[in-house]
């Protein structure tokens, strides 16, 4: 199975399975002289990890970090981050059931009719299990954002659970930490308590909108055509487990804008350009604005439910399967911290990019 790297000079590459031993990333192109150590990575593995909440999987990892390599004394050697991550907590007899059946919604059947063989245990590469790596990655780049970009801030939340969603009006960053849903908004936290609780007791699931966003990035990142910041933005959270949709600023909802309403319109501030609104979400020809960078990502419901679904056999007859184990009753909310994990390694590639083409050059404005 090829293809499991992602970034341009920020490059990552993940590896291991759900019920493997361990996973972990391989991040190749980190400068060097970073501070990084294994503290620095575990707040954000601790944000992600399972069985924090009745609202998650039960299952129970300390998902604990483990630096072999690209350190020294504390600061990035600038050669490849080995990190790895084990698994302690793996009930592969849950998945007896589906090794000769198909789980409707997940990629069993696909992964069949490519390869010719697969690792059911959990979904092996396909399972949500993946994404530690992605941020423990992540983790890295953020330490070397704080080094290059120490005004950057990126952060993440869920504005939406099934159809409910969030009071725009009464949107607040602190609120997020408060709650067990990366809430902004405390009335709809109360509201999704209720319905999820019930959701998770009948064994269904529900899907969520995230919204990440990241503050003070520097204009002049990406690149007009196959460059774009934007591009890289929408690949990087498309290729999260479950994400079925991404937008950018006003995403779909320009399609019901006029133009007058749409156009970001400028004036001369006193520290240069500002902006009346931020409709393109901080990204302009597929080059970084200055604005803050908004990127919101569709995850769809748990397709592991107890409810009886159709199916087939790998011989080809009609069943029914039920998937057993320990299963988020809304994966989208342990997608907040991937989000901004994807959103850092992006920026940090595109950071080095443009470092690497024009030097930090900028066209004088006032």
């Amino acid at each position: 199975m090829s293809l499991n790297s992602f970034g341009h000079l920020f490059r990552v590459t993940t590896w291991g399975e759900s019920h493997g031993p361990a996973l972990g990333a391989t991040v190749d192109g980190c400068p060097p002289g970073v501070p990084l150590t294994e503290a620095d990575i575990q707040p954000w593995m601790d944000a992600r990890k399972p069985g924090q909440n009745k609202y998650t999987t039960q299952r129970q990892e300390a998902d604990q970090v483990e630096i072999l390599s690209g350190t020294y004394e504390g600061k990035t050697t600038g050669t490849p981050i080995q990190l790895m991550i084990r698994n302690t907590d793996q009930r592969s007899k849950d998945y007896g059931e589906i090794a000769r059946k198909f789980r409707p919604g997940h990629a069993d059947i696909t992964y069949w009719q490519k390869y010719g063989i697969r690792d059911p245990r959990g979904g092996g590469r396909s399972s949500a299990r993946e994404t530690a790596a992605r941020v423990a990655a992540g983790a890295v780049a953020r330490a070397a954002l704080a080094s290059l970009a120490p005004g950057l801030t990126i952060r993440g939340a869920m504005v939406q659970m099934g159809p409910h969603g969030i009071d725009r009006a009464a949107f607040d960053w602190a609120e997020v930490p408060r709650n067990p849903f990366w809430c902004p908004d405390p009335a709809a936290a109360a509201a999704w308590a209720g319905e999820l609780d019930a959701l998770r007791k009948s064994g269904n699931s529900v899907g969520a909108v995230i919204e990440v966003q990241a503050s003070g990035t520097p204009a002049g990142l990406g690149a007009p055509v196959y460059g774009k910041l934007d591009t890289d933005l929408a690949a990087a959270m498309m290729s999260i487990n479950a994400v079925k949709g991404v937008e950018i600023g006003a995403g779909f909802a320009a399609a019901t804008l006029t133009g007058t309403e749409n156009a970001d319109e400028i004036t001369m501030g006193p520290d240069g350009p500002v902006f009346s609104s931020n409709h393109a979400g901080g990204i302009l020809g597929g080059i970084s604005t200055g604005q803050d960078l908004v990127v919101r990502f569709a995850v769809k419901p748990t397709s592991s439910i107890l409810a009886p679904r159709k199916s087939i056999t790998l011989t080809g007859e009609e069943t029914e399967i039920v998937t057993k184990g320990r299963h988020d009753p809304c994966v989208g909310i342990r997608a907040v911290p991937v989000g901004e994990a994807m959103m850092a390694c992006v920026i940090l590639d595109h950071l080095l990019l443009d470092r690497g083409q024009t030097g930090g050059v900028r066209g004088p404005i006032g």
